[in-house]
């Protein structure tokens, strides 16, 4: 076909006329025809033959330049990276998803979708074929590691202050090889995929379970290069929940290293919540203790000095029936709060965000667990396996919360919650030194910057009132009354902390461990 269509295209550029002669003539005579072809039909062939010689001649060797290019960067990789990339990940993506549809199990659901909606299998298998589309990532090594690891340091780095608190490396160290690795955290921001991608950049690549907002060109083009896959948060479709199912229990089998929130979505008040259990559950449902790979949970705490949606993520909490008028302010807050921060830019008065910490606490083995409470998820069904995933999913929250870093303004922000009047900084000093010996005491984290404390006050104090959630006159402080929803935001980030809640007149120093 190229051969054929630069011979035309030859020909049409050598004349626009062509003469045709026939040797059978009732005159007895040549005759002579002219054809003219138009100029859009010559460029049309001239980029058909164009394209034939790309494809054919230049396009494999390109290929072939990126393979090796991409194969090189991967074989570096897998001597630096303490979890190197796994086959699965360097799988071609049709691949994946040929093996996702005709997994047995999704062949199971589709026969059994097609004979209660009385459809054909083939038109079932076209549904399928679809999910399994937008589920299944495009994972590139390079993007990954070039592009996504230079972007969020660049990002993380210019919007916060980011640190490491702790890190549990006797636990990490002691995982054994050949494990899938299931980075648990809490969800405070949208940052949190940076962030922790970012920070987890030197030991591996973690594949993410994205939601539908970034289902957008291009951002989920980069978003499946960078290994994440798609998930429908709450969808009711079983055959599409089957097709979810396999892919996580796939991924798990075939070693990805992966991160999920058990929230199942962002924080709207600040505080921990209740885990959802659905990719847990797809995570479970195959596990073999005696055979294949064991699968470990590292819990992973985030917290902010300053989460970016704090205020659009408050107006979520308002009653559904001002849902129109939410959407509407939302939009509103988010670009208020981005010329606002590009003036400050402009000024050179911007400030970055404060700290951003991040703390990956001690592994939980999946094999030890089962084996410690006899346990057979491949062979329970029913309430007894609903029972015993929420068992090991609020087992897994909890040393989530116990690794939550506390920050500056976590703490002065749960002084300002629980005093009603006006402070010094030496009254503050005496609610926020005791604060941090309690926590302390509980076991927590407490990031303190530079290990200077009063350091951490004026930090954690100087971002609530550039701000204006805090007033400052005269040498006293006190929490703006309308700012009071936004300072219970990052209190609540360690509320769970506290050894129990405390009322608003108590001062928060006060209590024992």
């Amino acid at each position: 076909m190229p051969m054929g269509l630069l011979a035309l295209l030859r020909i049409v550029l050598s004349s626009s006329e062509s003469t045709y002669h026939d040797p059978i003539s009732t005159r007895g005579c040549p005759m002579t025809t002219s054809i003219t072809l138009p100029l859009w039909v010559v460029l049309l062939l001239g980029l058909l033959a164009l394209w034939a010689i790309l494809d054919r001649l230049l396009m494999p060797s390109v290929r072939w330049f990126v393979r090796r290019s991409t194969n090189r960067i991967i074989d570096e990789l897998n001597v630096r990276l303490q979890i190197g990339i796994q086959p699965f990940q360097r799988t071609k993506r049709q691949v994946l998803i040929d093996r996702l549809m005709y997994d047995p199990k999704v062949q199971a659901a589709a026969d059994a979708y097609a004979q209660a909606h009385q459809v054909p299998h083939d038109v079932v298998m076209v549904t399928v074929r679809r999910y399994a589309q937008e589920i299944v990532p495009a994972f590139n090594a390079y993007i990954y590691f070039r592009v996504g690891y230079w972007l969020s340091r660049k990002v993380a780095q210019s919007l916060y202050r980011v640190r490491l608190g702790y890190a549990d490396q006797a636990g990490l160290s002691a995982i054994a090889p050949g494990s899938t690795i299931v980075f648990v955290m809490n969800h405070r921001s949208n940052m949190d995929y940076i962030l922790v991608a970012y920070l987890a950049a030197d030991q591996t690549a973690l594949s993410y379970a994205v939601g539908e907002w970034a289902r957008i060109w291009p951002l989920q083009t980069l978003i499946r290069a960078m290994g994440a896959y798609f998930v429908r948060r709450n969808s009711r479709d079983d055959l599409y929940r089957r097709v979810l199912e396999r892919y996580v229990g796939m991924a798990t089998a075939g070693g990805v290293p992966q991160a999920f929130y058990p929230e199942g979505g962002l924080s709207r008040d600040g505080a921990l919540q209740k885990p959802k259990l659905g990719l847990l559950d797809y995570m479970l449902r195959s596990f073999d203790a005696e055979d294949g790979r064991d699968l470990v949970f590292i819990p992973v705490g985030i917290n902010y000095d300053r989460t970016l949606e704090d205020r659009t993520l408050l107006l979520s909490t308002n009653s559904q029936n001002q849902r129109s008028q939410r959407t509407g302010h939302t939009l509103n807050t988010a670009l208020r709060f981005l010329l606002h921060h590009l003036r400050l830019m402009a000024q050179n008065r911007w400030y970055r965000f404060g700290y951003a910490c991040v703390i990956f606490g001690t592994p939980l083995s999946l094999r030890t667990y089962v084996k410690q409470h006899a346990i057979d998820f491949r062979a329970l069904s029913g309430e007894e396996r609903f029972t015993r995933v929420e068992a090991l999913g609020q087992e897994l929250m909890q040393a989530v919360g116990s690794v939550v870093p506390v920050l500056p303004v976590s703490l002065v922000a749960t002084v300002f919650v629980h005093t009603s009047r006006p402070l010094s900084e030496l009254e503050l000093k005496a609610q926020v030194y005791p604060l941090i010996q309690t926590l302390e005491a509980k076991g927590a984290h407490v990031y303190i910057p530079r290990r200077d404390q009063d350091y951490a006050l004026t930090v954690g104090l100087r971002a609530l009132t550039l701000r204006h959630l805090v007033d400052g006159d005269q040498g006293l402080y006190q929490a703006r009354a309308e700012e009071l929803p936004v300072l219970h935001y990052y209190a609540n980030a360690i509320s769970h902390l506290l050894p129990q809640p405390l009322s608003a007149s108590e001062p928060v120093g006060s209590q024992e461990p």
